[in-house]
This record gives structure tokens, C-alpha cells and sequence, in this order.
């Protein structure tokens, strides 16, 4: 009676866990505001997570990118890789996203809810690799632009260069269109403007003759209001690009000195143009000592990135700007100019900021995240992108609920019909069975998906076939004139190997295909693991559990409904 009695304090104990487990709660979450901002709330619902293809979102199949150099150790870079995307994605205002390595060479990242397709590729992808570069101030690229129209002209670049030639932006349009665009610190991209526009006449004054060559590349470029600024009229923008990728250009390239082209664009009359500036190629500071980076919006300003340095970036970044205190300094984010270079007016210690040019607070947020996160270890490549309606997924949950009730009845009917009372205790089982289940997959945070649901289903059917060979065994040793109490105990001893071995199988599979399978078909392996656990918990003991407070309370009983 003693083990009848921990048996059933065992089962009410496993009920009020499940119970608990399953008992809906508040739940943090962040959502987006009308304006593009994200703000954290917590909403009350059962703690199950569903999935992707229930709920609708985006699916992302990332790679590594080894067209432009090769990545020896792909599995490493991955793992890398991983914790950056992991960042990035715990800080887009996404609930319960999904980011896991799929096989050696590839990160799964799935997106609940998330419909803006580009926005997500982008903060997935992009470098977010942030470097402070001085611009030249010795006018290197005017002296080596001879040798560029030249190397040019032997490849037979002169008459591929015969393009419209872009009129210079005068200094006081250009100072109007492009003043402000950024402020690092203590720098201020504000003063000095007519400094700044000295410092360009000059330099143009100095370099027009050069610049007037006529050559390939010299006739496509033109000076601008600072030291080592220059701009391309946008038609002629790739064709510059392409000459500046060229093998002699990049030989004949000033020692110590690259070329960077700017974010941003500016229009003078109905012409567009895009800035470029000679940089130095050793940063003074780069991001990877950046420990904050935070959106706002600033009245005069407009929507800027506030960033902070951690202790040993701000003391070299004092060092470093202090050394040139007058010089423009070019913030460079993935190759990318951020705005116009301001002047380092004094020496910038451990805070800046970074001003967005008129974009969206929305494109503030998704830059000071990916900063916050780091730049990844490489490049990655969309392998794989699928977007799938809520709509479709509330369908899934509408004919998985359908399923579920016909498997259900047929199981319940079949049960019963066959094996009359000791089926009604395999069907009381089976509703424990239910519980148990649903509570395991809320007790490890899986993520229930559309083949998780199918796992589910097809468990329901295991969670009986035990009860089966049980019941099967216990009629035969009836047959064989044996007492209820006796068949009952050898039905359940002889039938147990076999529910062992079939089971255990099964779990091995399941392990397999959760190990080397995908997100979809790792969620019904989890869903299947868990359902086979319980099944084999409700069918060796709780329904042994049944049938012994049965007989304690019908003692000398001659037969058993079965």
C-alpha cells in the first residue's frame, strides 16, 4: 500500500509541475513603435514558443563569403561569427528569435513576426567594422594622378575614360550641402567653415592645373572644400570604381594612402554628386574598443549615434587626436565615409557621436546596434531567405488542431472499443501523457513548429502502441488460466523489453535527426524525444499505478475488463 501511495503522490506531483510549467505569464518582449523605435512590455500567454511557420516571419540561411579572400577554418569563422549575429539579432526588438549553426558552414536565423525583408538581411550582414582615418593633407593623390591617366592610357583606359566631365560644386554650395553631417566628440562639424573653405580654395588653387589634365581618371574627378576631398559625378561613379580596383592603379597608389568614397550624395544644380576622400591607411582607432552605442535625436543635429569608448580606446584616442589637433578626421564604417569629416579642434577623449545625415531613426537604431555587437570575424552571404505570411501560419495551427482532434478520437474510440475498462485507463494516461509533453517542450524552451506539430500527432499514436503490447500480454496469460493480480504483474514484465527496444530505437533516430537536421525537422525530432518520454512514463507506470489502486480496492477479483 506504502508503494501504491508514492506512486500516486509522484503522479499529482508530475500534474502540478506540468501544471505550473504550462500556466500562463507574463513574458518580456519588445515591440515597435508607428516611428521605427522599439520599446519592452510584457504580455501574459502560456510559455510556449512557436515557431517560424506558425506564426509567420523570416527565415535566413547565412554563409561564409569567401569569393573576395579564403577563410581557412569555415566551422571556426562560423562559430565566431555566430555570437556576433546573435548580438546583432537579440537587440533588433525581435521576439523569440531563433540563431543556431546549421552543419559546418552555415547560421539559421529566424525571425517571428519580422516582414521587413532588407532591413533584417542588412543588420544580418552587414561588417559594422568602424576605424577614425585622418584625411591627407600633403595633396598625394594630385601628385600621382599623371601616373593614374597614364597607366590608364597603356591599357587603353584613355578612350574607356571619354566620359561627361563633372563641374566642381563651388566651395559655398558644397559647405551648405554638406556641413554638419557628422560631430565626433569633442570635434564639431560646425566650426570653422570658413577655415575649412580656405583651406579647399587654396588647396584647389594649388592642384586646378593638375586636375584639368584631361587624363582618364583625372578628368572624373574634382576638388573639394578640404584637404584630401574630392567628388565624382554619380554617372561616372562606377567607371571610377572600376579604375580604382585596377592592379596598376592600385601599384601606382600613394604610399601609406587609400581611397574611400562617402555615404552620403549631394545635388548642385539637378547634378548629383558622391564624395571621395584620401585617407590615411592606418586608422588612429578603431571600433573594436567601442562599448556603447546608443540612438537619439538632437534638435540642430537631427538623428545621431552616441557612442562611447572603454577605457584604453579613450586614452589612445586622446593620444592619437591630440597629434592632430587641426587636421580632418573621416569616421569609416565599412569602407563607407560617414558624412563630411569634421576638424579636430582638441583632443577627443572617450565620448562621440556620429550624425545620420537625414536618415530615419529606424537606420540609427540598426547602426548603434551592429556597432554595440561588433563586426563580424568574416564576411557572410544570404545562402537562403524565406518570408512566410502570418496568415498562413494561423492556417497551419487551424489544420494541426484538426489533426490533432481526429488522431485523438480515432485513438480514444479505438482504446475503448477493444479493450473496454483497461482502455479507459490507457485513455486517462494518454491525457496525462498530453500534459507531461506539452510541459517538457515549455520546460526547455523549445520552439513548437508545423513538424514539431506533426511530431506530436504521430507520438500520440506511440503513446498507445506500449499500452498495446501490454494489454496484449496481460490477455494471454488471462488465456492461460492465470489470476488477474499474476497476469497483470507478467503482462507488464514480459511486454517491458519490448517497449524498451522499440522505444530506445526511436530515440535514437530522433537524436540523429535533431543533430544533423535542419531547424524544421529538428523541431519535430525534439517534439517526437519528448512525446516518446512521457508516452513510456504514463504507459509502464502510470497505468501500472491504475491498475494497482484497481486491485487494492477490488480484492479477489475473478475478472478484468480487458
Amino acid at each position: 500500500m506504502s508503494n501504491l501511495k508514492w506512486r500516486l503522490v509522484t503522479i499529482g506531483v508530475l500534474c502540478l509541475a506540468s501544471i505550473w510549467a504550462l500556466f500562463p505569464r507574463n513574458v518580456s518582449t519588445r515591440q515597435r513603435r508607428p516611428d521605427g523605435t522599439f520599446f519592452d512590455t510584457t504580455v501574459r500567454r502560456v510559455p510556449l514558443r512557436k515557431g517560424l511557420d506558425l506564426q509567420g516571419g523570416m527565415h535566413l540561411a547565412l554563409e561564409v563569403d569567401d569569393s573576395k579572400r579564403a577563410v581557412d577554418n569555415k566551422s571556426d569563422a562560423i562559430d565566431r561569427a555566430l555570437k556576433v549575429v546573435r548580438s546583432r539579432i537579440e537587440g533588433f526588438g525581435v521576439s523569440e528569435p531563433v540563431i543556431q549553426k546549421s552543419g559546418a558552414d552555415r547560421i539559421i536565423v529566424e525571425l517571428p513576426g519580422i516582414d521587413d525583408r532588407e532591413r533584417a538581411i542588412k543588420v544580418a550582414q552587414d561588417q559594422a567594422f568602424l576605424e577614425f582615418k585622418i584625411t591627407d593633407k600633403s595633396q598625394a593623390l594630385e601628385r600621382v594622378l599623371p601616373r593614374f591617366d597614364q597607366a590608364l592610357a597603356n591599357r587603353g583606359g584613355a578612350a574607356l575614360g571619354a566620359a561627361t566631365v563633372a563641374s566642381a560644386p563651388s566651395t559655398a554650395a558644397a559647405n551648405q550641402g554638406l556641413q554638419g553631417l557628422l560631430t565626433a566628440g569633442d570635434t564639431s562639424a560646425k566650426a570653422d567653415s570658413a577655415k575649412a573653405g580656405a583651406r579647399g580654395d587654396s588647396a584647389r588653387k594649388d592642384t586646378t592645373a593638375t586636375l584639368a589634365q584631361g587624363g582618364a581618371f583625372s578628368k572624373l574627378i574634382q576638388q573639394g572644400q578640404m584637404p584630401g576631398q574630392y567628388f565624382v559625378d554619380r554617372a561616372n561613379e562606377t567607371r571610377l570604381q572600376q579604375y580604382l580596383a585596377d592592379p596598376a592603379i592600385q601599384a601606382a597608389m600613394p604610399p601609406g594612402k587609400e581611397v574611400i568614397f562617402g555615404s552620403d550624395t549631394m545635388s548642385i544644380g539637378g547634378r548629383v554628386f558622391r564624395p571621395l576622400y584620401v585617407v590615411d591607411s592606418r586608422p588612429i582607432i578603431t571600433g573594436e574598443y567601442l562599448t556603447k552605442a546608443q540612438p537619439t535625436t538632437d534638435p540642430t543635429e537631427g538623428t545621431v549615434v552616441t557612442f562611447e569608448l572603454n577605457n584604453e580606446g579613450a586614452r589612445r584616442f586622446q593620444n592619437e587626436t591630440g597629434k592632430h589637433i587641426g587636421d580632418f578626421m573621416a569616421i569609416v564604417l565599412d569602407k563607407r565615409v560617414m558624412g563630411q569629416p569634421p576638424v579636430i579642434r582638441s583632443a577627443i577623449g572617450r565620448r562621440g557621436q556620429i550624425t545620420m545625415g537625414g536618415k530615419d531613426l529606424q537606420a540609427a537604431q540598426d547602426l548603434s546596434l551592429v556597432l554595440r555587437a561588433g563586426a563580424l570575424p568574416v564576411p557572410l552571404r544570404v545562402a537562403e531567405v524565406r518570408t512566410i505570411g502570418p496568415s498562413l501560419g494561423q492556417d497551419s495551427i487551424n489544420k494541426a488542431k484538426v489533426a490533432l482532434a481526429v488522431a485523438i478520437i480515432f485513438v480514444v474510440g479505438i482504446m475503448v472499443f477493444y479493450y473496454r475498462g483497461s482502455g479507459v485507463m490507457a485513455v486517462v494516461a494518454l491525457g496525462l501523457y498530453v500534459l507531461w509533453t506539452l510541459a517538457i517542450l515549455a520546460g526547455f524552451d523549445a520552439v513548437l513548429t508545423l513538424p514539431g506539430l506533426a511530431g506530436f500527432v504521430l507520438s500520440i499514436g506511440v503513446a498507445v502502441d506500449a499500452n498495446v503490447l501490454i494489454f496484449e500480454r496481460i490477455r494471454e496469460e488471462l488465456a492461460h488460466g492465470k489470476t488477474v493480480r499474476t497476469a497483470i504483474d507478467e503482462g507488464f514484465r514480459h511486454a517491458l523489453p519490448a517497449i524498451i527496444d522499440s522505444n530506445v530505437s526511436t530515440v535514437l533516430t530522433a537524436a540523429v535527426l535533431y543533430q544533423w537536421g535542419s531547424g524544421p525537422v529538428k523541431g519535430f525530432a525534439v517534439t517526437l524525444i519528448a512525446g516518446i518520454v512521457a508516452s513510456m512514463v504514463t504507459a509502464i507506470f502510470v497505468v501500472r499505478t491504475f491498475y494497482m489502486w484497481w486491485l487494492s480496492r477490488s480484492r479477489g477479483v475473478q475478472t478484468l475488463s480487458i
